[in-house]
């Protein structure tokens, strides 16, 4: 394997309900994603920029299921309050508040409206 700055380069989150969830975290990261279909695969995607880390997408397809097992995805932010806040405001749940990591900032963990376990980090 060839060395990478950051070698996982996509992620796709089970849903249930795309529109529900397509809002959700629309209104939780203040971004738009983009609806896509490959097959049988309904998604939205997240935006991406080339070059700067990793994108991924909302992906509901048979035999995806959301949960709170499995791989934990973490999101960038600014500023964990506010988006725990917009969290909440849009029916999630915090399942670990704001937590210090030290010199590497700040974590907490989520669950989204479809029941996946999600993850923030933010260095303030």
């Amino acid at each position: 394997m060839t060395e990478k700055a950051n070698p996982v380069n996509w992620f796709e989150i089970p849903v249930n309900d795309l529109d529900r969830a397509r809002a959700f975290y629309e209104y939780v990261f203040e971004m738009k994603l983009d609806l896509n279909e490959m097959g049988e695969s309904k998604m939205a995607w997240f935006p991406m920029m080339e070059g700067t880390g990793t994108t991924g997408t909302l992906i509901k397809v048979k035999d995806f299921n959301p949960s709170h097992d499995g791989t934990l995805i973490y999101f960038s932010v600014d500023d964990i309050d506010e988006t725990l806040k917009r969290i909440t405001n849009k029916g999630g749940k915090i399942l670990t508040p704001k937590t210090s990591i030290g010199e590497y900032g700040f974590t907490a963990i989520f669950e989204d409206s479809e029941g996946n376990k999600i993850a923030l980090h933010s260095n303030e």
